[in-house]
């Protein structure tokens, strides 16, 4: 009840924020006038940036904070710009538009936080009401509206004034919203002598939708289709919905109605959660599951099976839709297919392969390497155990059990879709159900900490480590048992809340050595990052304009998003041949439309100072006009002073007048006083973070190799067909459909790359004279963005994985867009992530050859984001202005 309440009550503080917010940019529009010229912007932030803050902070208040940013995390990660609409398609019944301001304001969180559902409603009591005021009684077979010339005509009316209510609501709190009242479905007729004009969904056209997230709005359909030959039909908006759904496959289906989920016909409880694997059949045989109930699940196990199982639907209310998905706990009905629950006494049962390649992936301990698979395997068989699970081993738990002891479960290993799906929950509950008293351990960095707070009836914590427990009340009787765990060794004493660990010499009997009796090597020293040697600089907050050339391909597109939220600077000018006299998308903070700007009038803006700096983003060997342009206008120029030019393409990266962008590995003072600036190439980005902290230990005759693969946005684009409104579209060189599912090779010696990466970490060598030599064989994949590189090194020294892992850390300590962790890192870890990741630290048997992996998003940290990092830099900005960090 307080939960609902919490929830609830963020309406009217939603609603306060939009009136501050609206009444405070009247008043800075107004200052400007007055004040032109001398206007002081150090208040000035961007809208969007505040509004994504201010509104996380308002979900806090729903859940806890981790629970609240893993669910934000994972649904901003879900889409991506060739497929924006994978978030959520929210289907929103006719009785829940008449509590319009509640729905527009649910809605408006979404926005707000960078998400984009797209949005279907129905009109059913609406155009019953009209009907029935004509006098007309609505005519139903089989739960199907029939519908005729005259009802058609009212309803087509109808389902327009209901649209254009939504889209109104939502313009009035700030969120962009574009109405799509056709054009999405086409449709056959269901049965014309029965149902007359009522639709069978054929084809969804998700272009529409697609381009309306593009440009920033939210897409607000109906449920009318139309033939091919273009009779305009009636179609179910739940039907809608679902065909809807299993054109996008998206994360989330949310069906909005005023009950707020689903429940049980007898006692009538609200059921939370449906399995649909594992309750369906019984479902449909329960006397209360009947008419529009078993209908409706019928109708949803038909949808869910069309889809992945990471989806699932929510049936829901409008105000607590934040609640559903922001927090473990829900508010509504989860339906989802599920699977079964097992639990084995043996490894064998589950499938060995299958077991080890969970312990492999997802353990803490062997990822870091403090454990392998063999001894976590080897340890079970030294005491009873039993393996909890689902079938697709999306959550997997073991609990030892020896006789007459106290329970421990020494491992839970989950995925995202288990934790995303509340799978961890109901193998937990298992394990209740079969032992009243149990204890387990995690780490404080957990990403799933507060789950572990919220199952457990007590716990402790130490030096980043806790112990949780439950069934146990009573002081004595814990520190009872944890005197029983400290004398057999069935925990690490690292958990335990007992005195200092024995000395390295004496392990426990039986048991892997804690953390604090592990004798550590000294981790050989690497060169300590510019990063954390640097005095902190005065940052600026003076606006600057930006120019772009080149706007077209996807690298184009995704730095104007970027600057999107930038505080200061602007996009004035873009310039694209192809696209000249369309209007710019993805660009929120002002209206832009795309010109073709000529050699010559870059020389003439440059001169008149119409810019403060420009983004030369265009192919390799196409940049050299301009850039003397910009030379030629900056000379005669009044202030004397030249614009800051950050080249994207490769034609300056071996030149010495240019800067390297690339700051975490070679310092920000040099981009902050240059204005010529080359960004590093994607793959040579990764290349270089990857080789550079091992550059001391590198067998220097042999050299590093890294195997890269990229997805098909980094083979660059093509002008393709016009859309519908007879703009060019861009589509990729290399089509995922011409990879056939696998990926290729190419550039297989001499990539631009290898002599990239090469010079550049040759400076950081101490006899640059002796360069290094680096092999890079680069492959395309077809996925959208992302890469992912693979380096082998051979080593001048004998180190261990633990001592390489150690380097990373060291090296870019501190670095906020530099992730380290112990796994492998896999497409997820990258895909719209603005930084690069690096883990999976092995280290050959005979310790003379390490493999490490990174990966970054080649549209991202391996260009725009780069990009956008040295602009601040050179422009004296604070260094991640306008980047998600």
């Amino acid at each position: 009840m307080l939960a609902a309440s919490r929830v609830s009550a963020l309406a009217p503080q939603v609603a306060r924020f939009q009136a501050v917010r609206v009444a405070g940019q009247r008043q800075a529009a107004l200052t400007a006038v007055r004040r032109r010229g001398n206007v002081s912007v150090r208040s000035i932030q961007s809208v969007a940036q505040t509004d994504r803050d201010t509104i996380t902070r308002l979900l806090y208040s729903i859940g806890t904070k981790r629970e609240v940013e893993r669910h934000l995390r994972i649904f901003s990660s879900s889409s991506h710009p060739s497929q924006p609409a994978k978030f959520a398609v929210i289907k929103v019944g006719g009785a829940v538009l008449d509590q319009i301001d509640e729905l527009a304001l649910s809605l408006s969180f979404l926005y707000r936080v960078g998400l984009y559902p797209v949005v279907l409603h129905g009109a059913g009591p609406q155009l019953n009401g009209i009907i029935e005021s004509e006098g007309v009684i609505p005519d139903y077979i089989d739960g199907i509206r029939v519908t005729d010339a005259n009802t058609l005509q009212i309803a087509r009316r109808v389902f327009l004034e209901q649209n254009l209510k939504l889209v109104g609501a939502l313009e009035q709190l700030g969120t962009r919203a574009r109405p799509i009242t056709s054009g999405v479905f086409t449709a056959d007729y269901l049965d014309k002598e029965k149902y007359k004009l009522v639709g069978n969904i054929t084809r969804v056209d998700k272009r529409p939708i697609e381009a309306a997230i593009r440009a920033g709005a939210l897409p607000i359909l109906t449920s009318l289709a139309e033939t091919p030959d273009g009779q305009i039909l009636n179609v179910n908006a739940d039907i809608a919905a679902g065909e809807l759904a299993k054109e996008l496959e998206p994360m989330k289906i949310v069906f909005l109605n005023e009950k707020g989920g689903m429940f049980h016909g007898v006692t009538g409880e609200k059921l939370d959660v449906i399995n649909l694997d594992e309750e369906y059949e019984q479902l449909m045989k329960e006397p209360w599951v009947k008419y529009g109930t078993k209908l409706k699940l019928r109708e949803f196990k038909e949808l869910l099976d069309h889809l992945p199982r990471s989806s699932s639907v929510a049936v829901i209310s409008a105000d607590h839709l934040q609640r559903e998905l922001f927090t473990d706990s829900g508010a509504g009905t989860l339906i989802r297919r599920g699977y079964r629950l097992f639990k084995h006494n043996s490894i064998e049962s589950v499938g060995a392969d299958r077991f080890r390649q969970v312990i492999h992936d997802r353990d803490p301990e062997v990822q870091s390497g403090v454990s392998s698979v063999t001894s976590v395997l080897s340890s079970l068989q030294k005491t009873p155990y039993t393996i909890y699970g689902d079938e697709p081993l999306d959550a997997v738990a073991i609990v030892t059990h020896p006789e007459g002891e106290v329970p421990i479960m020494t491992k839970l290993l989950a995925s995202r879709s288990g934790v995303l799906n509340n799978v961890i929950d109901n193998v937990f509950n298992a394990i209740k159900k079969d032992h009243r008293k149990l204890f387990w351990t995690a780490k404080v960095d957990d990403d799933n900490r507060s789950w572990h707070f919220e199952r457990a009836d007590g716990s402790f914590t130490r030096a980043g480590k806790s112990l949780f427990w439950y069934g146990v009340q009573d002081v004595a009787e814990v520190q009872r048992i944890v005197k029983d765990f400290e004398a057999k060794g069935r925990l690490e004493r690292a958990y335990l809340p007992v005195g200092p660990s024995a000395p390295p010499q004496q392990p426990f009997p039986g048991a892997t050595r804690s953390y604090s009796t592990l004798a550590r090597r000294q981790v050989p020293s690497g060169s300590r990052g510019y990063a954390t040697a640097v005095t902190p600089q005065p940052t600026s907050t003076e606006p600057k304009r930006l120019a772009l050339i080149g706007a077209r391909g996807y690298t184009g597109q995704a730095l104007a998003t970027l600057l999107s939220s930038h505080p200061y600077i602007n996009l004035t000018h873009v310039s694209s041949r192809q696209l000249a006299g369309y209007p710019l998308q993805g660009y929120t903070k002002s209206s832009i439309t795309h010109s073709n700007l000529s050699v010559e009038d870059v020389e003439r803006m440059e001169k008149d100072g119409e810019v403060d700096a420009w983004v030369m983003a265009l192919p390799n060997g196409v940049c050299k006009p301009f850039v003397d342009a910009i030379d030629r206008g900056a000379k005669v120029r009044s202030s004397g002073e030249s614009s800051v030019i950050v080249d994207l393409s490769a034609d300056y990266r071996f030149e010495s007048g240019w800067k390297y962008g690339l700051p975490e590995l070679y310092g920000r003072d040099g981009i902050r006083k240059s204005k010529r600036i080359s960004n590093p190439g994607c793959y040579a980005t990764s290349t270089q973070l990857l080789i550079a902290p091992l550059l001391k230990y590198v067998k220097h005759a042999s050299g590093p190799t890294v195997f890269g693969i990229s997805g098909y946005s980094g083979a660059g684009t093509v002008t393709g067909t016009s859309d519908a409104e007879g703009r060019p579209t861009t589509v990729p060189k290399v089509t995922p459909e011409s990879l056939a599912g696998g990926f290729r090779p190419y550039s297989l010696t001499d990539h631009i790359h290898e002599r990239e990466a090469g010079r550049h970490l040759s400076s950081l060598l101490a006899d640059p004279t002796n360069p290094i030599k680096v092999a890079f064989i680069p492959s395309v994949a077809p996925w959208f963005s992302g890469i992912i590189s693979t380096l082998s090194v051979p080593l001048s020294e004998k180190v261990t994985a633990r001592d390489v892992k150690g380097l990373y850390e060291e090296k870019y300590s501190g670095e906020k867009l530099i992730h380290v962790q112990a796994g492998v890192p896999g497409l997820s870890d990258i895909e719209n992530k603005h930084g690069w990741t690096v883990g999976g630290f092995q280290v050959h048997s005979e310790g003379d050859r390490a493999v490490v992996v990174g990966g970054l998003d080649n549209l991202l940290k391996g260009a725009a984001t780069q990009c956008l990092q040295n602009l601040n830099l050179t422009l004296g900005y604070d260094e991640y202005d306008g980047i998600p960090v």
